[in-house]
């Protein structure tokens, strides 16, 4: 869904955030948002003082931010309530503003002369939100780089500001992992006063990104941050899981079913918006893991989360005319559910991998299985890991 107004044309555009908190469960590391509402004031020619938006009533019609992504932890829930804050910034000449989605509070579109473009975000995380070493080797992946040491990472980041205070930023170039040709990410990290984490970004056409690269950096300097920065503590229902925050409404009442797992998965603490997380061990050093993760309503549906994971280990998308031949079904303790074996590569290590995939709804909810790794050992475990997905009670 979105919740978005298109603001008027101008060099500087307004968002007031206002966000419910619903009482928020710990899926794995943590959780995420907690029903943030995206306004965009439109802004007039002649600068007007920032106006204090009203707090979203709790029986909003779409009191969540829309369906979808990618791709990055858990998360405490904030306490019921009703807050608003604001963020002001000044867009640079040539970037177009987007309809913010998924994770995002800003998004911007730049296209340059001969057809490259590239993609800006601003997304703010409560606490940590993992490692920045974690989040910088996550970003290498996503252009074809292996990861590097904690203290090579460090001697490369570039300080810059943002919003006011210091800000890393990483200068990453790599190959499109689907078109061959060189990308780069400008990935800026930066921990505020209270607690909050906030990760902008840039990633395109390597050339654009190197030219807009000033742009970017005077974009940050823009920023102005509000009394209280609202960062998003639980994803909204329907929105397809990502690594260490909750879904919202269902997930945060739900208890977690009964299941057994084989004896020889060990049970590790799970990553950000998950359930439960095992890995399996192979031979020389193989291994796979499978998690569990569970959201409100149908996920995001079938496409999305098929097309999510498709692009976990290197494939394009698919449309709907392609989706029947890529799924079976399942039967499970109350219906079926539809299973999906895709065959790819590790971003990170550029090995082949191999994902199975199992989405199981249950009433006003959905079930997501992942059985992930090396080919190997995903290929002896996939009978084990569908026979524990039907032994699931729900």
């Amino acid at each position: 869904m979105n919740d978005s107004f298109n603001a008027a044309p101008g060099p500087t555009r307004h968002r007031w955030y206002g966000w419910t908190c619903l009482a928020a469960l710990w899926l794995v590391t943590g959780c995420h948002r907690d029903n943030i509402q995206v306004y965009r004031v439109a802004k007039d020619q002649n600068p007007a003082p920032p106006q204090t938006a009203p707090a979203l009533p709790v029986d909003s019609p779409n009191p969540s931010l829309p369906p979808g992504h990618p791709d990055i932890s858990t998360m405490p829930g904030g306490a019921a309530g009703a807050a608003a804050t604001a963020l002001t910034w000044k867009t640079p000449a040539g970037w177009m503003e987007m309809t913010p989605g998924e994770m995002r509070v800003a998004s911007f579109k730049i296209t340059g002369a001969n057809g490259q473009s590239a993609d800006v975000s601003v997304i703010p995380l409560p606490g940590m939100a993992g490692t920045d070493p974690a989040n910088v080797n996550r970003w290498r992946g996503q252009v074809g780089l292996a990861p590097v040491p904690d203290e090579e990472l460090q001697a490369a980041a570039e300080s810059v500001v943002a919003g006011g205070l210091p800000a890393q930023l990483y200068d990453l170039v790599g190959t499109n992992s689907a078109s061959g040709n060189a990308e780069r990410i400008l990935g800026v990290i930066q921990h505020r006063p209270d607690g909050n984490s906030w990760f902008y970004k840039m990633t395109g056409d390597a050339d654009l990104v190197e030219q807009q690269k000033p742009a970017f950096i005077e974009f940050l300097k823009s920023l102005n941050f509000g009394p209280q920065a609202a960062t998003q503590t639980e994803l909204p229902p329907g929105h397809p899981a990502i690594g260490g925050m909750t879904a919202s409404s269902a997930s945060a009442t739900t208890a977690r079913p009964t299941w057994q797992p084989p004896a020889d998965w060990r049970e590790v603490p799970p990553a950000q918006f998950l359930l439960a997380e095992y890995t399996i061990a192979g031979t020389n050093g193989a291994q796979a893991e499978v998690n569990v993760a569970q959201l409100a309503g149908d996920g995001g549906g079938l496409l999305a989360n098929v097309n999510r994971w498709r692009q976990q280990i290197g494939l394009d998308a698919v449309d709907e005319t392609e989706l029947a031949a890529l799924t079976t079904s399942l039967p499970v303790s109350g219906g079926q559910a539809t299973v999906v074996d895709l065959s790819g590569t590790d971003l990170q290590t550029g090995r082949p991998t191999r994902l199975v995939g199992v989405i199981v709804p249950e009433n006003d909810r959905t079930w997501f299985y992942k059985l992930m790794g090396d080919t190997s050992v995903v290929q002896s475990q996939k009978a084990a890991f569908l026979q524990f997905v039907q032994g699931v009670k729900y």
